[in-house]
């Protein structure tokens, strides 16, 4: 459907539709010529999709008069390092998951779009999940509840996430690949149902120093593949920025990503928006119109394409559970009161890591990126104290770790 897949899993452009070695005379190939001629059309029209409406009840009427009737939230939530700094011009210096008498940019979010499409939510049940934290890093992604259930609107989302976000450990490096193959799992899974994808993040996906000019990064490559193979199934995602940026490979994944059945991914720019001198509630209504302004299209790109309704049988990725501390906290919490020092510690938000000399970069944990080497694995390879303590498996070579040495100066 418009993308072939390499021997190494990799996509690239597909610029013409084999027939196979059918005679060009015969009623077979005849058909074969029709039918794809009518899906390049159909790739043809929806290869780019415009923003075409200028209000919210436009593109409301839009997704009544495209067919759609039920609408399934999943949401991604971004738990990497980067969060800590990039909100030191648009959120005041603190980290962008700071939780505190307001919303932050992420449950600001989750609010907006969970309020805007909740009228085409039949039964109102919304997967959510984290990643790139130290559990999880650029390979997996891990549910809001441990049985792996879904919230019950976005109301017990964004309670649910307050209770998440100060027992995770940020990390890195960021990829946009395993929430939407789960994404992908789930919609294979309700037997091809349209889902919409919200994926809110800080900025660009990891590309090291040592990745060449016009050369992608793997979690860049990563992630292409995951949005290129999400076309194929009935699937738009929200791309949401929070945070300072950049945003650039944010665009290009909007923009230029030729390889796709259809444009299955929206770019919105929530910190610019959100920084315009009108009033909050014109902002939240401006926000909600930029990120659903493609839905209605891209709805009709499913149907044209025979998306919906199709159960293919992927293999579905599996969530891992919360990480352990959050569990431990909540554990903690059943036998503690509310009042309790343990109830305080746990309700400030994460603070900024003293950032190492360069000279020190090479004694940098692997798997945060920032805090130095202190601990070392039973297989031999070391991270800091503060993530090593969280992991069960050793994030270089995944064998199971047995043994902890604390490591000192």
């Amino acid at each position: 459907m418009g993308a072939k897949q390499t021997r190494d899993g990799n996509y690239t452009r597909r610029d013409s539709f084999s027939h196979g070695s059918q005679s060009s005379s015969s009623p077979h190939h005849a058909r074969s010529s029709s039918i794809s001629e009518r899906t390049r059309e159909v790739h043809s029209r929806y290869k780019i999709i415009g923003d075409n409406y200028s209000s919210l009840d436009q593109v409301t009427r839009a997704l009544y008069e495209s067919g759609l009737e039920s609408s399934n939230l999943i949401v991604g939530i971004d738990f990497t390092k980067s969060n800590e700094w990039t909100g030191r011009e648009s959120f005041n210096g603190r980290c962008l998951h700071h939780s505190g008498e307001g919303l932050n940019p992420y449950e600001h979010a989750i609010s907006i779009i969970g309020r805007t499409l909740s009228a085409f939510d039949e039964d109102n049940l919304i997967p959510c999940f984290g990643f790139g934290d130290v559990s999880t890093h650029d390979q997996d992604v891990f549910s809001f509840y441990p049985d792996n259930r879904p919230c019950n609107g976005f109301e017990e989302a964004l309670s649910r996430y307050k209770e998440i976000v100060p027992n995770v450990r940020l990390a890195g490096p960021t990829s946009f690949a395993p929430i939407i193959e789960t994404a992908i799992g789930i919609v294979d899974q309700r037997g091809g149902q349209y889902h919409v994808l919200l994926i809110i993040a800080d900025g660009q996906v990891t590309r090291s120093v040592d990745t060449g000019v016009g050369q992608l990064s793997p979690q860049e490559q990563n992630t292409i593949n995951a949005i290129v193979k999400a076309s194929e199934y009935p699937l738009s995602i929200i791309l949401v920025g929070v945070g300072d940026g950049p945003w650039d490979m944010m665009r290009e994944f909007d923009d230029n990503i030729p390889a796709r059945a259809f444009d299955n991914i929206q770019f919105v720019n929530f910190t610019e928006i959100m920084s315009r001198n009108v009033p909050l509630a014109q902002k939240e209504t401006d926000f909600a119109l930029a990120a659903l302004m493609e839905i209605p299209l891209q709805y009709r790109a499913t149907l044209e394409l025979q998306l919906l309704g199709n159960q293919r049988g992927h293999s579905t990725m599996v969530p891992l559970p919360p990480p352990s501390r959050i569990l431990r906290s909540q554990s903690s919490h059943l036998s503690l009161s509310r009042s309790s020092s343990y109830s305080h510690n746990f309700s400030s938000s994460y603070p900024p890591s003293p950032p190492p000399s360069e000279s020190s970069s090479y004694r940098r944990c692997p798997v945060c990126f920032w805090n130095k080497r202190d601990l070392a694995l039973g297989c031999g390879h070391q991270t800091c104290h503060d993530c090593g303590n969280d992991l069960s498996w050793c994030p270089i070579c995944r064998t199971e770790i047995t043994t902890r040495i604390r490591l000192y100066d």
